[in-house]
């Protein structure tokens, strides 16, 4: 796959089919448009993925405060790799590109920089100068400017949870929500997958093996991913090519960590596991929710507790991870 990032400057010279979203999460609304988008190469036509090297969003939030989305830039760029897309296009996200008219948007990008001749996208779509371009502009545009647009309908909650009172649309605003409440098993069947968090592995306070006798690998939260609820996670984590069951802690340890501004740590303990992961990229995989972070009385309370949760995650059945 092919990525164009951080630039406005870009041509394709092939006749394209264009996906055109924000696709924070690719969920599996998401996933609808990228099915009719590789539909496309059996015309001969060359896959893209038009998104944002950030949200939109972004760019009105206060001083100090910080944006999560769902998946963090790579995630979504292994997303689109593993699915088959040709081109992704990280359009930069600024005062100045958000300037743009949804119309010149329209000639000057799709038409003339992307080639493009089909044009998918959800009918919530929004894009030009303060979101002034919708579906029926692209609509009108495409029976004029020679190119094909076909506009999805949104998937709604009860498409998937028919059994649920649940109203309203799949959208990434809403799975964050359940993120956030720590409704992980809901999130994850709007996902489409499970959620996930990466990082390269650092040093603690290296009490989970010296005093608690329960070794754990810390990675660090990334910035700009959002958090989900505090506490402790059925996982299995990808560690050394090998996948392992385990539970996961998302949080600032409270019982151990005193005074100031703590920061958010993913700490995972692998069952069956045995070396040195220090320096190296581990992924925690988020099955289900077992319990909320909280603060112990005394380092004994904490370990018996520990291995109250060891034993409910060994019992905690695995996902396919083929």
């Amino acid at each position: 796959m092919q990525i164009i990032s951080g630039t406005i400057d870009f041509e394709v010279a092939e006749p394209t089919a264009v996906v055109l979203g924000k696709f924070d999460g690719v969920h599996i609304g998401h996933q609808l448009l990228m099915t009719k988008l590789l539909e496309q190469k059996k015309k001969g036509l060359k896959t893209v993925v038009f998104t944002f090297d950030k949200s939109p969003a972004s760019l009105f939030i206060q001083d100090g405060d910080t944006y999560r989305e769902l998946c963090t830039l790579q995630e979504k760029r292994d997303i689109f790799e593993k699915v088959g897309v040709d081109l992704l296009i990280e359009f930069p996200m600024n005062l100045e590109t958000a300037a743009i008219s949804a119309e010149e948007f329209i000639t000057e990008i799709l038409q003339k920089r992307l080639n493009c001749k089909n044009l998918i996208a959800g009918e919530d779509v929004s894009f030009g100068y303060k979101g002034l371009g919708d579906c029926n502009m692209l609509l009108n545009y495409s029976r004029e400017g020679g190119f094909g647009a076909e506009i999805l309908d949104k998937l709604m909650i009860k498409d998937v949870f028919p059994d649920e009172d649940s109203v309203g649309e799949v959208s990434s605003s809403y799975i964050r929500k359940e993120i956030c409440e720590g409704n992980i098993a809901k999130a994850n069947a709007l996902l489409g997958r499970a959620f996930s968090v990466t990082g390269q592995v650092i040093h603690g306070n290296h009490l989970g093996s010296t005093v608690l006798d329960m070794p754990t690998a810390n990675i660090k939260w990334p910035e700009n991913k959002v958090f989900p609820a505090f506490g402790v996670y059925f996982t299995e984590v990808l560690a050394d090519n090998t996948w392992y069951k385990g539970i996961t802690n998302v949080g600032t340890k409270p019982t151990i960590e005193q005074g100031g501004q703590r920061e958010v740590l993913a700490e995972s303990y692998l069952f069956d596991f045995n070396g040195d992961l220090y320096g190296k990229q581990v992924t925690a995989v988020f099955c289900g929710y077992h319990r909320p972070e909280q603060k112990f009385e005394s380092l004994e309370l904490l370990k018996e507790q520990l291995q109250k949760d060891m034993r409910a995650g060994q019992d905690f059945g695995m996902r396919d991870n083929s």
